[in-house]
């Protein structure tokens, strides 16, 4: 339930000191060479708040080039935005991302569909859509494309619907789906369908099951391993500045509001967008592979009704993550906070 801006609850902060994308004026020692990838961002970001941490995270990440940011939207029925808009609502988040961080790129952020696939063969149009395959079928790069969704798959079903060449073009990172038999259980109590599936079942049946796209796929047993504590949260990331202390904020409201109907409050979040920074922007410098994860290779299923997965004979490879390194990714993320909060800091006191 990150909160919409609407400039009477919080106005926007708007930071002194500002950038574009493709450089990194808050490194003192600036980055040696160019991007070693391309990545398309897909998040719900009106939804859970650590969605803006994976945000930030990557738009701080200059060994990725962000080409664009899609906005994407949360079942109609959600609690954390059932407004019917919440694909509108994630654009309006992610521009006031980038205005708390001076980052005057805001030509990348494009909104998706409002609504889920109503079948397997309709696409939903959404200037995402047609963002997406445009970047996908670019012939002047030689990068490599991913990507990266931490919510529904809509847009990316809907771009692969309409041209279906996106498929040998890019490689999607994308957390969400349950457990897979041999690997994990299921946590207690959990949803008949994953969370990031129910956004729309139907997409996820069109990636897995109709498409040839490329899949490394963070399922809930492990994307439910990355926690934080409030302790670090408290010190590493609303002790580094205004954009840190925003980022904490979103979460308190959440963990406020939820302690109310769990008993209590709870001393961890999980940041569960997280690894699609650690397994795109994180690379090895050798022979470059998120080489400190850990995954296996299987058949990619195709996905029933109810979320399960399906068996399919000579199905294409997929990557299954089974475990993520935490320690990287979430040290990675404090201290680049920290070297951007000195950053804009400097520009409050004076600093040179």
């Amino acid at each position: 339930m990150t909160r919409i801006p609407n400039g009477e609850t919080r106005p926007t902060d708007t930071a002194e000191r500002t950038w574009t994308l493709g450089t990194t004026p808050w490194q003192r020692i600036p980055p040696v060479g160019a991007p070693r990838a391309r990545v398309i961002i897909d998040n719900d970001f009106s939804g859970d708040p650590d969605d803006l941490y994976q945000l930030v995270h990557h738009l701080l990440s200059p060994s990725v080039d962000i080409r664009l940011v899609v906005a994407s939207h949360l079942r109609p029925d959600d609690p954390f935005d059932p407004s019917g808009r919440s694909a509108q609502n994630a654009a309006a988040v992610v521009r006031d991302v980038f205005a708390r961080m001076g980052l005057t790129s805001a030509e990348v952020v494009v909104a998706g569909s409002d609504a889920p696939l109503r079948d397997r063969a309709t696409p939903q149009p959404a200037p995402a859509v047609d963002a997406i395959i445009a970047e996908a079928l670019r012939d002047d790069v030689s990068t490599p494309l991913f990507y990266v969704a931490g919510g529904g798959l809509t847009d990316i079903a809907s771009a692969c619907l309409v041209e279906p060449r996106i498929a040998e073009r890019l490689t999607l990172v994308w957390i969400g789906g349950a457990e897979h038999d041999g690997l994990a259980g299921a946590p207690p109590n959990p949803m008949p369908i994953e969370y990031n599936l129910l956004i729309d079942p139907v997409a996820g049946q069109v990636v897995f099951g109709d498409s040839t796209i490329p899949v490394w796929q963070v399922p809930r047993d492990v994307y439910r391993q990355c926690l934080v504590s409030d302790a670090e949260l408290r010190v590493r990331v609303a002790g580094t500045g205004p954009l840190g202390r925003y980022l904490y904020d979103e979460v308190a409201v959440v963990t406020t509001m939820i302690a109310t109907h769990l008993g209590g409050a709870s001393e961890s979040y999980a940041l569960g967008d997280s690894p699609l920074v650690l397994l795109t922007a994180l690379q090895s410098v050798f022979e470059p592979d998120p080489s400190s994860s850990r995954y296996v290779t299987r058949p990619t299923p195709a996905l029933g009704d109810d979320g399960a997965y399906l068996d399919v004979p000579d199905a294409r490879p997929m990557r299954v993550y089974t475990w993520v390194d935490t320690r990287l990714m979430f040290e990675d993320f404090y201290l680049k906070l920290a070297e951007f909060g000195r950053w804009q800091s400097e520009a409050a006191t004076g600093a040179a």
